[in-house]
């Protein structure tokens, strides 16, 4: 999968370089400085001298010969094994380190490698010995620069201390940046304008090769110092679609760039020197990219997830990704969970819950006896406490699941050599065993998986990987019993992970991973504690003196493994499973826009057919305005409609209600009840009496069919703010911090008979209540506080589910999903906010440029009305404003 795609892209640069080297021999953490078309002489100076043509590279800790000829191997010289570096002299003798002139370079050494004979992918082959390679460069006058360098760079390689030596090398490696800077004859155009230059390193699977970016008005550009694999990467802005800042090795220095929408393989990763470099290209870029792209976050995923807009597959792919999971870094490479757990029985029973993982719990806590002996270890263990001493995520994971498409990658890892041919990915039912069996076995998956591509599995590449203890080959993957081929094994592991089961618990396993069981006592209780070198935050790699401590501790975090940035601070949100697989083809995010059947003024919006509401919101963009009516002197702030569509009743804060007639388009009734503003308005069933509730601390009752006020409830001490109905109980907010609960009799009486009501509950709130509203069943209730916090309360025992400081001030609207699954709300700070109601989530907001009044929703789309005036719509699932309406001069407070 993003691997593949990878590996693949990396394959069409060696078609470029036409080379058969690549960074991947070079040693973890050496750098590719320079190379020379030279000669290998062989036999100088005898009868059968023999000359091989080739490039000498000449790296941080090596020096590698590359021939022409194929079926010549590639020669890998360690300086460190080196015993003496000079010019060589006419005679045939070396003086030891010598700078006495001469054509060519010798080199005495004790080890040599040879790689990649007639172009096959193998281990390394070893000699071991005193020997001397004579090299002759092409261009004689580069002879002593390029043996001055070894010289140093011998040096470092043969310093005792491994912090000493990166220390050296690092110097080397600067002063070398130093004395370049980006070739601006390089620029697409000499139109280009430049906005900033700095020294970085691109970034890939086991490897980084420094250089310079340049970023211009229209282009990011990377030049390699060594010029491979290619002079210059070039990235047009107008093409870039996302742009993330990443930590690598836990420090901020890492900046990732995508020219696609959904891909985990980026066009290019950067690793910056200084993290104020980062922030800085970062600023550019995203500064371009304002007005053409939207920025993503993990709860806007989360939304289209549960929404079923995202498949399970889609969102796990995201969140890596916004965790900093990236293919290029092999440390944080994307973790997908282990999802079947029979790998034995001959079909496949996705129905059957025992078929799968416990997805509640780390790999490492699924096997009970095991488990006990961790905890036993972890209880006597001191400060830091740990369970696990290996990650679920590392290179070597990582390599052992991609050994056959990525043969080179294991062999850089591992020096050379492939693993021992029983420890190989052989099976998936004995990997999957040892996951649960072994004593440091805690791996989980990773994204191939569940992808398209079988080549993992199969060694199309006849890669000799060895002969197990029982004398067979490592060949292809051994699958289990019910999957007739690769390709079927694939598509059941991506049906199983797109399963109502693994829908219903995928939660589970991102509050592992992902979310508030990654860290904490929560962590502590789910059995999920790893080494505190994998989290962020573990270890502030610069408080670090020593040199070769802050090295040991750089290379354990990269070979080690990372744990994931963490996403979620509170319990993530569960599917909507029982909708999820019809919702796309019936929501309004993905069905066609035809013409509404419905006419405007024919039925309200409350008594379309579900299929005809589905058609209006299609159409909610097409809104236009039909007729206008000023029937107030204030800002209207409430509207009813009568269930036949012929009435329209609105409250105002001139303090009156108005009937008004949409067949006469006349002005039937004013009524005033106070000189207070009136706050809200609703009709009771049967359309008999309308309420009002008013700034007065009252709660106004007036008969339609008799005209006059038919009962008063003076039940607040401060002004109420808005009311609902549900089933013959009136809801109250108000100012005075309550909500209360009153019962009354039923509303289609059409006699004059005053109301008795009872107080049934008194929710109380810490500040003013400017809003409330119920959801579909009348078991829950949201309300909205002056200082920005929404609470959902549940109305069958009367208590609180959730308090969620989400706004910045006053909180204008706010109400539940038809499905009662979510709530939004908009407030004075115009942002637009969406709440789980299951965990109290925040999992998508969007910001207007103005407070938003009003609103209606459909759990996917939004039409709000703004403080200035305009409808505006919106797209939740796109996080994008998608139309502008005008409507009004300045908005009140009301959309119906």
């Amino acid at each position: 999968m993003a691997f593949i795609r990878k590996k693949r892209r990396e394959q069409q640069l060696q078609l470029y370089s036409k080379e058969r080297f690549s960074l991947l021999l070079l040693n973890l953490e050496e750098y590719y400085f320079e190379q020379h078309t030279a000669n290998h002489i062989q036999n100088k100076g005898g009868h059968n001298e023999r000359k091989i043509r080739g490039s000498l590279k000449i790296c941080s800790k090596s020096v590698i010969f590359e021939p022409d000829a194929i079926s010549q191997p590639i020669i890998k010289i360690p300086l460190r094994d080196c015993i003496k570096i000079g010019k060589h002299e006419e005679n045939g003798s070396s003086r030891h380190f010598t700078k006495a002139k001469s054509g060519a370079i010798s080199l005495l050494f004790s080890q040599v490698y040879f790689i990649k004979e007639h172009n096959i992918v193998a281990p390394y082959k070893i000699e071991r010995g005193t020997m001397e390679y004579v090299f002759e460069l092409d261009v004689s006058g580069k002879v002593e620069d390029v043996v001055e360098t070894l010289l140093q760079l011998h040096r470092a390689s043969c310093l005792d201390k491994l912090g000493d030596q990166t220390a050296m090398i690092t110097a080397i490696l600067q002063s070398r940046l130093a004395r370049t800077s980006f070739d601006k004859n390089r620029f697409q155009s000499v139109s280009e304008k430049l906005h900033m230059e700095c020294q970085a390193e691109m970034v890939t699977p086991l490897v980084t090769n420094p250089g310079h970016v340049c970023i211009t008005d229209t282009n990011l550009y990377f030049q390699p110092l060594n010029g491979h694999p290619k002079p210059v990467v070039q990235i047009t802005l107008q093409d870039v679609r996302r742009i993330y800042k990443r930590r690598h090795g836990l420090m901020p220095l890492g900046l990732e760039v995508f020219c696609t929408e959904d891909d985990l393989c980026s066009d290019i990763y950067l690793k910056f020197y200084e993290p104020q470099d980062r922030d800085d290209l970062y600023f550019y870029i995203a500064t371009y990219l304002e007005h053409h792209v939207a920025e993503r976050t993990a709860e806007s995923y989360t939304l289209q997830w549960q929404r079923g807009h995202l498949s399970n597959y889609q969102y796990l792919l995201h969140l890596n990704n916004l965790a900093d999971r990236s293919c290029n870094d092999l440390s944080q490479y994307p973790v997908f969970p282990w999802i079947i757990n029979d790998y034995c029985s001959a079909e496949l029973d996705l129905s059957n819950p025992g078929t799968f993982r416990d997805l509640s719990r780390p790999v490492g806590a699924l096997n009970k006896e095991r488990l006990e002996r961790l905890l036993s270890r972890y209880q006597e263990m001191p400060e830091p406490k740990f369970m696990y001493g290996s990650h679920y995520s590392s290179p070597g994971y990582v390599l052992f699941y991609l050994v056959r498409i990525a043969p080179e990658y294991m062999l850089c890892l591992q020096n050379g050599r492939f693993d021992n041919a029983d420890r190989m990915f052989n099976s998936i039912a004995e990997t999957w065993k040892n996951c649960l069996d072994g004593a440091t076995d805690f791996k989980e998956l990773i994204p191939e998986f569940y992808g398209d591509d079988v080549s993992f599995l199969v060694n199309s590449l006849k890669l000799d990987l060895g002969k197990r203890q029982g004398g067979q080959m490592v060949d292809d993957v051994e699958l289990p019993p019910w999957a007739r081929s690769p390709e079927d094994f694939l598509q059941k592991s991506k049906e199983a992970l797109e399963s109502g089961y693994v829908s219903e618990h995928l939660h589970e396993w991102i509050d592992l991973i992902f979310g508030y069981k990654q860290k904490g006592t929560d962590a502590v209780g789910a059995h999920n504690v790893f080494h505190p070198l994998t989290y962020e935050g573990g270890v502030d790699l610069n408080s670090i003196e020593d040199p070769d401590e802050k090295v040991a501790m750089l290379t354990q975090i990269l070979e080690f493994g990372q744990t994931p940035k963490q996403l979620f601070v509170t319990p993530h949100p569960r599917r909507i499973t029982p909708k999820c697989k019809s919702f796309s083809q019936t929501c309004g995010h993905n069905a066609p826009l035809v013409d509404s059947p419905v006419s405007p003024g024919e039925e309200s919006f409350e008594d379309l057919t579900e299929e005809s509401k589905t058609l209006a919101w299609n159409n909610i963009t097409k809104l236009q305005l039909h007729e206008r009516y000023k029937i107030h002197k204030e800002a209207v702030t409430g509207i009813a409609v009568s269930g036949n569509g012929s009435s329209v009743f609105t409250t105002s804060q001139d303090s009156t209600l108005k009937m008004f007639s949409k067949e006469s388009k006349m002005l039937q009734r004013s009524i005033s009840f106070s000189n207070m503003a009136l706050s809200s308005c609703l009709l009771l069933p049967g359309d008999a009496t309308v309420i009002s509730s008013s700034w007065d601390n009252n709660v106004y009752f007036y008969s339609i069919a008799f005209g006059r006020r038919q009962d008063t409830l003076m039940g607040h001490d401060d002004a109420v703010s808005k009311i609902c109905w549900h089933d013959n109980r009136l809801y109250s907010a108000s100012w005075d911090s309550t909500v209360k609960v009153w019962s009354g009799v039923p509303a289609e009486t059409t006699c004059p008979k005053r109301h008795r009501f009872d107080m049934l509950a008194e929710l109380e709130h810490d500040v003013s209540v400017d809003t409330i509203s119920l959801n579909a069943a009348g078991t829950m209730l949201v309300s909205g506080t002056r200082e920005g916090t929404v609470s959902i309360w549940d109305l069958t025992t009367a208590t609180i589910l959730h308090q969620i400081p989400c706004h910045s001030g006053t909180i204008r609207d706010a109400a539940f999903s038809p499905d009662s699954r979510h709530i939004l709300s908009t407030g004075a700070d115009g942002c637009l906010n969406v709440i789980d109601v299951q965990t109290g989530m925040l999992i998508s907001s969007m910001t207007s440029d103005e407070p938003q009044r009003c609103f209606i929703w459909d759990g996917n789309s939004v039409l709000s009305g703004s403080q200035s005036g305009e409808l505006l719509v919106w797209d939740l699932l796109g996080g994008k404003l998608s139309e502008r309406i005008q409507g009004h001069a300045v908005l009140s407070g009301a959309i119906s």
